[in-house]
């Protein structure tokens, strides 16, 4: 079991930065892959970057390529996600998500944070 608490965001103007974290509980966090998704209103949940256990390779939805960094620090059971050039159509609940194997859709996480709002105003 993995329970996950995001924290960091807030409101921010475009061309902004903002870093997330997400903290996990637990002696297992270097045996699962984490992600980042997104939710905003109306829209369905998508895949924002994911990161392999040991950190050493990640990947990102084209909307955030050269913008977004995740990590990972397994020492302090915590996962990043720093957001530079932030633009208002990256307004959304984040959610970190933690699974078994690498992936990208929602379905094939095991476990979810509670979100943190992130809105970017114009």
């Amino acid at each position: 079991q993995v329970q996950l608490v995001e924290s960091g965001g807030e409101l921010v103007q475009a061309g902004g930065s903002l870093r997330l974290s997400c903290a996990a509980s637990g002696r297992t966090f270097s045996t699962y892959v984490m992600g980042w998704f997104r939710q905003a209103p109306g829209k369905e949940r998508e895949f924002v970057a994911g990161i392999s256990r040991s950190g050493g390779t990640s990947d990102y939805a084209d909307s955030v390529k050269g913008r977004f960094t995740i990590s990972r620090d397994n020492a302090k059971n915590t996962v990043y996600l720093r957001m530079n050039s932030l633009k208002p159509e990256d307004t959304a609940v984040y959610y970190c998500a933690a699974a078994r194997f690498e992936a990208t859709l929602p379905y094939e996480y095991d476990y979810w944070g509670q979100g943190t709002q992130v809105t970017v105003s114009s």
